[in-house]
């Protein structure tokens, strides 16, 4: 039994009120994006209505008022993830900028030729493509850990990868495609053993998971705020100091230097040697406001309600003939990738939004993967905490009309 009073959190949401095709809206795309509660949009709202002013170089009221409200946010990211030092935090445009950071950075200028990169075959497109671009600028070696057939990773296989030519290994938290929940303190422990940096991609990890970047001893953790409740287009790279100290500057410009001429620019110190320009402002200062919502709630109480949601939904829908899940890892969030025989996924999506239904369908960014399991795509149903059990059973009853529809 939820602890969570789940209708009280549901007038939180807005949209939740929408009318799709005449229905309720039944919002099953958590994984692609959150939605954001009231909280959120009267932040973003607030600071464009009473105090918008670009940041740091003004010394007016609103410039230091915009100033400490983006700051505040720094800290809240800190304590979120219980970074060591608050200028660990570098504000980036999400995820992807975060992989690309580092990859562009610590990975052109530490990183040569015959070094191997490990990823695994989990990952989405953003954790595979930077790494892939890295290795045909500098001559690196990209190794994929398989998984099995429930989609867990076979850690055993990675360790037999790991060896003195491993300089850096980038995973994935949590699966975006099968929810899979990877052991990355493990995966941190041995890349260490053998001298590797590691990367986190914790986008999906974010909302679901607690995330204590000291206790994993991660060098990197990345993430985005719109799957946490808040903005897009405004994400997070956690780095340890010294590594961002030693990596050079990603883009050049206002805000990232100290003193420039034409002859020589000297870099600004941490975090702003990697915030170029005039940062995404108001989405920084509404992440806060996101986090606090988590807070409130209880990010523990959030995975326990979310948790019941996977289950109840797993068994309901595994009783329906013709529908295999795809990804029945041992430890999940509340994912659930399926196929419906003789049933291409873009139709089961088309014909579930008719009915008011919101489901992913398609690869999901994670081509290989659907490779790995000999199927174009699926279809995703992802939960969040505003979502109900009596709404899964509209997915249900959906899904019963796909196949009569289609079939």
């Amino acid at each position: 039994m939820s602890i969570l009073d789940i209708n009280k959190i549901r007038q939180d949401f807005p949209i939740l009120d929408e009318q799709i095709n005449g229905k309720a809206l039944v919002y099953f795309d958590n994984a692609a994006t959150t939605q954001k509660p009231v909280q959120v949009l009267d932040a973003l709202a607030n600071y464009y209505g009473h105090y918008n002013a670009n940041i740091h170089r003004g010394i007016h009221f609103l410039a230091e008022k915009a100033t400490s409200a983006f700051e505040a946010s720094r800290k809240t990211i800190q304590n979120f993830l219980n970074a060591e030092h608050l200028e660990e935090i570098i504000f980036t445009y999400g995820t992807t900028d975060g992989i690309n950071l580092v990859s562009q950075t610590y990975g052109r200028k530490f990183l040569k030729e015959g070094d191997e990169i490990i990823i695994s075959t989990l990952e989405h497109h953003s954790n595979i493509v930077p790494w892939q671009m890295l290795c045909e600028q500098n001559g690196c070696v990209l190794r994929v850990i398989p998984i099995d057939d429930n989609g867990d990773l076979l850690l055993e296989e990675y360790e037999k990868m790991l060896s003195e030519k491993t300089k850096f290994v980038s995973v994935v938290h949590v699966s975006n495609a099968l929810g899979t929940i990877n052991d990355v303190k493990f995966i941190v422990e041995k890349a260490h053993a053998v001298g590797a940096k590691v990367l986190i991609d914790g986008a999906q990890a974010s909302s679901h998971i607690d995330i204590d970047v000291q206790d994993l001893d991660v060098d990197f953790y990345v993430f985005s705020a719109h799957k946490i409740y808040g903005p897009t287009g405004m994400g997070v790279l956690y780095g340890k100091k010294d590594l961002l100290n030693a990596m050079p500057p990603y883009r050049g410009g206002g805000e990232m230097i100290k003193e420039v001429t034409f002859e020589k620019t000297t870099y600004n110190d941490l975090p702003y040697k990697f915030e170029a320009g005039t940062p995404n402002i108001a989405d920084v200062v509404a992440v806060k406001f996101a986090i606090d919502y988590i807070n409130n709630l209880g990010k523990k109480n959030i995975a326990n309600y979310e948790n019941d949601l996977l289950i109840y939904a797993t068994e309901q829908l595994s009783e329906i003939d013709g529908l295999r899940i795809i990804g029945q890892a041992k430890k999940k969030v509340s994912v659930l990738s399926f196929v419906l025989d003789g049933i291409h996924p873009q139709d089961v999506g088309v014909i579930l939004d008719q009915q008011g239904i919101a489901v992913r369908t398609g690869h999901h960014c994670t081509q290989p993967l659907m490779n790995r399991f000999k199927i174009p795509g699926t279809s995703r149903a992802s939960f969040a905490v505003y979502n109900t059990t009596e709404e899964i059973d509209k997915l249900v009853i959906g899904i019963h009309k796909v196949k009569k529809m289609v079939l």
